[in-house]
């Protein structure tokens, strides 16, 4: 059986099911329940259109369980006689999908879970062990989120860069358990991009790309995160390079920039170095100019700073520090990183230790706890 396939299809039986009358909570529960069934019969007698068969039994489910609900009769008459849309209109239903699972009525955690559900056709057991929580716990919020929804026009004005911050919140979840949620997000922004065409999109996904093909060298054998400059660039992924490039150069042409575009444009700089000494630091300092300008967020003038102590050295770059909120993640570890670099041990081993206190993960912590004793023992000998 073709998992991949069931799960390529799931957001546009979801759309047909909607299209027909079904509200979204009810759709997605009966094409959960097709699933099983396809699950069970499809290793021994695949049918010939998988689509068709989805939405058939998936169609079937949900009048079954509104004729088992008798306060729903005047909602069976309804659906009962509609008639079946052509599947065809399923492209343009498996956008409003990334739309409404993005809707700014729910939480991010919400947003996330509900849109690895109904759009990438993962089950509830595996979104919850990809998140380290109780499946119990998962089904609630995926529940609620469905609730939440369930009275939104199919519809209404969609929203393109929530739906981007939902997929880039599931890239940067990495790999978990069986579910390697950074390529789910790729693959469900690549079907957007194919959906939409919108320069941002096209950017979000570029950046994905770039980020992705760097992984392999991230960490070492031990488990050890790998700070960017000390990575085997030859682990990169220069298919995956190639792509994100074209992709990006794509989308800038169209002289509609973003903050997702102007992102990859740095990470595709990084990427195009053969060795960190030959990084276009210059290049990259402008891009994060755009960036500021677009967003004016503190992470990217934090960012903003390491590339200006790279282009123009470490005292320009902790100078470009002073503006910002010493409490910003990170804000700690690259100021160790620039006083470092500006011959300063002491006080870059003290903030590195500072750093690893607040760390977000026990790898980013161990690495800074290790840089932190570095220098210490470095000020002893």
């Amino acid at each position: 059986m073709n998992e991949s396939l069931l799960r390529e299809l799931v957001p546009a039986v979801i759309g047909v099911l909607v299209r027909r009358g079904a509200d979204f909570a009810a759709a997605e529960d009966a094409v959960q329940e097709a699933l099983v069934e396809a699950v069970r019969g499809w290793p021994d007698n695949a049918p010939r259109d998988p689509k068709g068969w989805l939405v058939a039994v998936a169609w079937r489910k949900f009048l079954d369980a509104v004729r088992a609900d008798t306060s729903r009769r005047r909602r069976e008459e309804r659906v009962d006689a509609e008639p079946a849309p052509d599947p065809g209109r399923a492209v343009d239903d498996t956008l409003q999908l990334y739309f409404l699972c993005a809707h700014p009525s729910l939480t991010p955690a919400s947003a996330v879970a509900l849109t690895l559900r109904a759009v990438g056709g993962l089950t509830t057991r595996q979104i919850a062990q990809a998140y380290l929580v109780p499946e119990a716990t998962m089904a609630q919020r995926i529940s609620r989120a469905k609730r939440t929804v369930s009275g939104v026009r199919f519809d209404q004005p969609d929203d393109v860069a929530t739906v981007l911050r939902v997929l880039y919140l599931v890239f940067n979840e990495g790999y978990s358990g069986d579910v390697d949620l950074s390529a789910e997000a790729i693959r469900l922004t690549r079907q957007l991009a194919v959906r939409s065409h919108h320069e941002e999109v096209a950017g979000l996904l570029a950046l994905m790309l770039l980020h992705h093909a760097r992984r392999p060298a991230r960490t070492g054998p031990d488990g050890r995160l790998v700070p960017l400059a000390e990575q085997d660039r030859g682990l990169w992924d220069t298919r995956l390079i190639t792509e994100g490039i074209e992709v990006l150069q794509a989308a800038l042409a169209r002289d509609r920039l973003g903050e997702f575009q102007a992102q990859a444009a740095v990470a595709a700089l990084h990427a195009d170095a053969r060795t960190a000494e030959e990084t276009d630091w210059v290049q990259i300092v402008e891009w994060y100019d755009e960036l500021v300008r677009l967003t004016d967020n503190p992470v990217a003038r934090l960012n903003r700073a390491v590339a200006v102590g790279e282009a123009d050295g470490p005292r320009a770059g902790l100078a470009a520090l002073e503006d910002l909120d010493p409490s910003l993640p990170r804000h700690a570890a690259v100021t160790a990183y620039l006083h470092e670099r500006d011959g300063d041990a002491a006080t870059a081993a003290r903030l590195y230790a500072q750093a690893a206190r607040s760390a977000p993960n026990l790898p980013e912590r161990d690495h800074l706890t290790r840089q932190a004793a570095r220098l210490n023992a470095r000020l002893r000998g």
